[in-house]
């Protein structure tokens, strides 16, 4: 049986793991270390831990100073306040001066649940991307996430991860031949009809609309993009090349995120038919996480029902 865990606790795991092998590993938060999961680090090594309050900007700035000083700060908040609140710390105290931090937005999305639209962070894949030179990162199980949490310690520079609060199935430790590199998309499933483009847990959705659409005679390619800065052109070109025709995927809104990188990707490689599968330009509600979601159409029923019209596109 598949592992189910959420990435947030994926990472909290990994950054304990990691850190005898890191010594410059430094951890903080803004008073939400139970939920960010950080609090395992800070109970092994809370020499190498900050907890700087309900205050994501001045956090920001502390980070980019021990970042100055040769530390490699992991900074920890919910996405609506890393992403946020903070943004204008992270584009000119992190980005900016090319500064070797990591910014972390935990509960990213609509699947936060109840939480309600105020936190439903939808926008952050969008803040982040259009910092230059950030790297965004956005894994879509915990085998990814540990992955990803190593690949940006050996990173020299800024980058956002997003985390998620749900528990979701691991995919991608049962993929063959599978291995993460920042900035290249991973190929899960072939397919030559069409090519679904998701990320975060989108991917497991995506898997599940393809086995649903195979049993119609379409096949779908699956390419899980856990980068969505700097974008794998090479895959997405390919795709359109060799499937006709997009559909991305993301638990984000249509605007500025992945379904966004694809589009301008395409439009200058080899125009097709490209169908963005997010939320629409809305805030969120409050609800449970899975109701939310199918609420808002982000199910593995709503990624086939796009790619049956991005395939009639193309006809």
């Amino acid at each position: 049986m598949a592992e189910k865990i959420a990435t947030r606790a994926a990472y909290g795991k990994a950054l304990v793991a990691l850190a005898e092998e890191y010594p410059e590993l430094v951890v903080l938060d803004a008073d939400l270390a139970s939920a960010t999961m950080t609090k395992d680090f800070a109970a092994a090594y809370p020499e190498r831990f900050f907890d700087m309050g309900i205050a994501e900007a001045n956090m920001t700035g502390f980070a980019a100073g021990l970042g100055t000083c040769g530390k490699k700060p992991f900074v920890n908040s919910f996405a609506i306040f890393t992403a946020g609140r903070a943004w204008e710390q992270v584009r000119n105290s992190v980005a900016y001066p090319r500064l070797n931090v990591k910014c972390v937005g935990s509960h990213g999305g609509l699947s936060v649940g109840e939480d309600g639209a105020t936190h439903q962070c939808v926008e952050d894949l969008a803040l982040m991307r259009a910092i230059p030179g950030m790297l965004v990162v956005n894994p879509c199980d915990g085998n990814e996430m540990r992955a990803a949490v190593r690949a940006l310690l050996e990173y020299d520079g800024p980058a956002y991860l997003r985390l998620g609060r749900m528990a979701v199935e691991t995919v991608t430790d049962s993929v063959e031949g599978y291995s993460f590199e920042l900035g290249k998309a991973v190929k899960l499933r072939e397919g030559t009809d069409a090519t679904v483009c998701a990320t975060g847990l989108m991917v497991q959705r995506a898997l599940a609309a393809a086995d649903m659409l195979a049993e119609k005679g379409v096949s779908v390619r699956v390419l899980d993009f856990h980068t969505i800065k700097p974008l794998d052109a090479e895959a997405v070109c390919a795709a359109a090349r060799e499937t006709g025709c997009i559909v991305t995927s993301e638990e984000h809104s249509v605007i500025g995120g992945l379904g966004s990188a694809v589009a301008e990707c395409v439009s200058g490689c080899c125009p097709v038919p490209v169908v963005r599968h997010g939320v629409e330009d809305v805030f969120g509600r409050s609800g449970k996480a899975e109701l939310v979601l199918e609420h808002y159409g982000l199910t593995a029923a709503g990624i086939a029902e796009k790619v049956e019209k991005a395939v009639s596109l193309k006809k």
